[in-house]
């Protein structure tokens, strides 16, 4: 099934790349400007479209030739996230990407990964009177978060 895409009444399940990678959140922000000069990250009206996770604790070992130098203890990192975000299925473009991603990350051997995916995409059908909608409920997800933030 994921070598094709199949449709829904409101969507299209479409075959795309997964691109992941982790990073201290410092480079994030680097390194998605290096990626959208390339590729915009367009889903529908929107553009720029990624996860990032929560900060997590990266491990490992430097060996002989690494830049830091061979060590005998284990590192740990602390601040590390993973980023995703979905590419068309174009391996020229998912080269450059991941070439921008290099140039502009910290590490010596970063962590990419490529998975190819079946993906959601809206049809763009009108659901304005849909109740799970986020603005037939709580309203607009940034004042909630502030409303939430004022009352902790």
């Amino acid at each position: 099934m994921i070598d094709s895409g199949f449709e829904t009444t409101s969507l299209r399940m479409t075959l795309l790349l997964l691109v992941t990678f982790q990073a201290p959140t410092a480079d994030v922000d680097r390194i998605m400007d290096a990626v959208v000069a390339i590729a915009p990250l367009a889903m529908g009206k929107y553009d720029r479209n990624a996860y990032q996770s929560a900060h997590g604790i990266e491990r490992y070992r430097p060996l002989e030739g690494a830049a830091a130098g061979a060590e005998t203890e284990l590192r740990r990192r602390p601040g590390t996230v993973e980023v995703s975000f979905e590419l068309p299925d174009d391996q020229t473009l998912a080269a450059r990407v991941v070439e921008a991603i290099f140039q502009a990350h910290s590490y010596q051997e970063p962590v990419i990964r490529i998975q190819p995916i079946l993906a959601s995409r809206s049809k763009g059908l009108d659901d304005r009177a849909n109740p799970n909608r986020w603005w037939n409920t709580t309203g607009d997800w940034k004042k909630v978060a502030v409303s939430e933030a004022e009352t902790a």
